[in-house]
């Protein structure tokens, strides 16, 4: 392990409970019944932890849309041909995707990551700074039917590049992060990751992606079992994982997941695929776990068991499957939400409401 990962992974602290216990005690003081909101007080007491007090608002969120082509595409596991990847790439930095309509709609700013799209970095990509990193890694991955889907060192300069686009985006101001993606075949890679890190069947992980037939969805789980005998990933180790089944921008989220941990950030993570990547980041410092927030519970079939392994509770269960951050960024506004009611509702005292008795 290189010695930029490794130190990355040593920031990482736990959450801090002091901060907790006081964010806590001020919920019980509250304007009224105890805990009546549920699962947004949990979510104010977490954000207190993250950020070591608690916290009044929200003001920089930053979603950061990790992309890659997959060699797997090639087994026809997807509907849509792998050019598909390039022009969403280029319909995100247009700003017409859906992503860029819900991040306006939520006051985030999304930004695109090229971890191993096929080709070279189109000229509308590089001419817009403020919305595009290059991180190319490789221009797609191999097929992993046929063998690993990349290096042990290229699945660790995944890793690194996304830690790199956290460091460069946070001189611009962050105060939460989310993921997203975009790579046609991505679910295939991913849960061949998730399969290999559950230890569960691919038939009770593998989803119909961009909508696959019942017999198309059928070969989609008989191809995740050749690549998990093919390459046979061990479990106890995230990077061999990555290398072997993986994808560059599922460890570029990875990365950035590490990245936004070690700065001291909450994680919104998006769907099926950045679960994947977040998995990696837990398994490489369990600490990590503390920092994310799962935005929602995706459609794709795994993706509930991916999240239990994890312990993580989706905040949303809106029957989505479109992936690029959508389902995250959407929880954003439910999360400021919880730091809000913290901080800007009065307590007993403050108002002069009396107390319930009991």
């Amino acid at each position: 392990m290189t010695r930029a990962l490794k130190t990355c992974l040593k920031d990482i602290a736990s959450l801090d409970e002091h901060a907790v216990e006081k964010a806590k005690e001020r919920t019980r003081d509250l304007i009224m019944p105890a805990f009546a909101l549920g699962r947004l007080h949990e979510i104010s007491w977490q954000m207190a932890g993250i950020k070591r007090g608690i916290v009044g608002e929200l003001r920089d969120k930053v979603i950061m849309v990790g992309a890659g082509d997959h060699g797997v595409a090639e087994e026809g596991v997807s509907l849509y041909p792998q050019e598909v990847t390039r022009q969403m790439v280029s319909g995100f930095i247009r700003g017409v995707a859906a992503i860029n309509v819900i991040a306006r709609h939520v006051g985030a700013r999304v930004l695109v990551a090229d971890f191993g799209v096929k080709g070279d970095p189109d000229p509308l990509w590089l001419s817009a700074p403020d919305r595009f990193r290059n991180k190319k890694v490789a221009p797609g991955t191999g097929n992993i039917v046929q063998g690993p889907a990349m290096t042990r060192a290229q699945a660790e300069e995944a890793i690194i590049r996304g830690i790199e686009v956290f460091e460069e985006e946070r001189i611009r101001g962050m105060d939460i992060i989310a993921t997203g993606d975009m790579g046609i075949a991505n679910t295939t890679a991913s849960a061949a990751v998730i399969c290999s890190l559950t230890g569960l069947p691919p038939e009770e992980i593998a989803g119909k992606g961009t909508g696959l037939d019942e017999r198309r969805l059928k070969d989609k789980v008989t191809l995740i079992s050749r690549a998990l005998a093919v390459n046979r990933p061990d479990s106890t180790d995230p990077l061999d994982v990555l290398a072997t089944v993986g994808g560059f921008e599922i460890g570029g989220i990875c990365g950035w997941i590490l990245g936004g941990a070690a700065g001291g950030l909450p994680v919104i993570v998006d769907g099926f695929i950045s679960t994947a990547g977040a998995m990696l980041a837990v398994a490489l410092e369990p600490k990590v776990k503390g920092y994310l927030f799962a935005g929602h519970l995706s459609e794709e079939k795994g993706h509930r068991k991916a999240l239990e392994h994890m312990g993580l509770k989706p905040i949303l269960d809106l029957q989505m499957r479109l992936g690029e951050g959508t389902g995250a960024a959407l929880a954003m506004p439910l999360i400021e939400a919880g730091v809000k009611i913290l901080t800007q509702m009065a307590t007993f005292e403050e108002a002069g409401v009396s107390r319930g008795s009991g």
